[in-house]
């Protein structure tokens, strides 16, 4: 797989604040962690690209960046927007931040309304980017987060690191833990506890070099590919195996998936482990409650292993998705109607009969690479062709997705 996004987005960022040299291999080529290393050359920090492919040299600033020229375009990456936010918020300079038509539809207040907790100064476009940011002088504080989003929380624990004294943050439930992980392991006072994340500033991380994991998300439509597809046995190698980022495999295990994890180690802080799958017949399930944050980038193409599953699988507390890069409640509910899935679309999540997917139709990217993909995998299911209109969005995250899964053949060639 691609490395792993949200392992490659704070490999690059964290190091690029750090003092001393690190190395970082295994970065994925989907613009996303791109537009995370122009952010950071655009702020004055030295990011060299090396000859291997995924590898380049960061000499790290030690907290002090430079005023950027011009707004910094974070493309179509919420990631490397929010992220900086934090990372902006406690500095001495001011920046502004933007991206493309969908980034600029998402929610960013959720973001400057924590920071605020801190004194920090942001502006942004009633609740959207572009976001202003002024770097002022923060204070230490206890902050609950309204949303249990990993963005929102590594914000808060990004600027906790430049204010003086404890900051705390509190989530209304556990999200994935990557940014926790990777700054403990560059060497910053951080503890967590059944009250929340506490981290200790102001702290200068130190650089480490980070060989970045496969992608457990790209993981996730092979998963359910070789799960539909009769015959298939596959291994994913070297993916993340953070028990915050594989629910999907849970998910998949209770609906009757054959998956194996094999291989377990930790690198830089981050389990990984490679992943066998084997073709299964699969049952309905429900997905909602505290397994939602360790697979709600996974739901689209769960959904569509849902709709080859037997009975009516129900996935609910999901409104996280209606301000992803598309709606994916409704460009899921969408996308497999048209190919003759019997599904009702609920306000924060889908209701889905299994059944066969007949295909013969066109499905619309809708600008989201998750849903490019997830109608590529359930195309591989249904009865018959399927068109993906503005398919080259996979390229987002994943653009080896096509070619890798054509490379893929069942025993009798096909």
């Amino acid at each position: 797989m691609p490395g792993d996004k949200s392992v490659a987005h704070r490999a690059v960022l964290f190091n690029c604040l750090a003092e001393g040299v690190a190395t970082v291999t295994g970065l994925p080529d989907g613009e996303d962690v791109h537009s995370t290393i122009r952010a950071m050359r655009a702020l004055g920090c030295v990011v060299e690209e090396s000859a291997a492919a995924g590898e380049v040299r960061i000499v790290g600033s030690a907290m002090k960046l430079s005023p950027p020229a011009e707004t910094i375009d974070c493309g179509n990456s919420g990631t490397t927007m929010r992220l900086l936010m934090g990372v902006l918020a406690g500095s001495d300079i001011m920046a502004s931040l933007s991206g493309d038509a969908s980034l600029t539809r998402r929610p960013m207040e959720r973001v400057a309304v924590v920071l605020r907790t801190l004194g920090a100064k942001i502006e942004t476009i009633d609740g959207t980017p572009p976001v202003s940011i002024t770097g002022c002088r923060l204070t230490a504080q206890r902050i609950e987060t309204n949303v249990a989003s990993a963005q929102v929380k590594s914000a808060a624990l990004l600027a906790g690191l430049r204010a003086e004294g404890t900051t705390l943050v509190v989530e209304p439930q556990p999200t994935r833990d990557h940014t926790e992980r990777m700054l403990a392991a560059m060497g910053v006072a951080l503890r967590t506890s059944h009250e929340g994340i506490a981290i200790e500033g102001p702290s200068v991380p130190r650089a480490v070099d980070i060989d970045v994991c496969g992608d457990a998300s790209s993981a996730a439509f092979f998963a359910v590919a070789a799960t539909l597809v009769d015959g298939a046995d596959i291994v994913v190698r070297n993916i993340c195996a953070n028990p915050g980022r594989i629910g999907f495999v849970q998910v998949l295990r209770r609906m009757g998936a054959d998956m194996e994890l094999s291989n377990q180690r930790d690198v830089a802080g981050e389990p990984v482990a490679d992943l066998r799958v084997r073709s299964a017949r699969l049952r309905a399930t429900e997905i909602g409650g505290s397994e939602i944050p360790a697979c709600i980038d996974e739901l689209p193409v769960l959904a569509v292993a849902a709709s080859s599953a037997e009975g009516t699988t129900i996935i609910r507390d999901a409104g996280e998705l209606r301000v992803k890069e598309s709606d994916r409640i409704a460009t899921v509910a969408t996308m497999l109607s048209r190919m003759g899935a019997t599904i009702d679309e609920r306000e924060d999540g889908l209701r889905i009969e299994g059944g066969a997917l007949r295909g013969h139709c066109t499905i619309e990217a809708a600008g989201d690479h998750r849903i490019a993909m997830s109608a590529a995998v359930a195309a591989l299911a249904a009865q018959g062709p399927v068109t993906i209109a503005g398919a080259q969005v996979a390229a987002v995250s994943f653009p080896d997705f096509y070619e890798m899964l054509e490379s893929l053949e069942t025993k009798d060639g096909s």
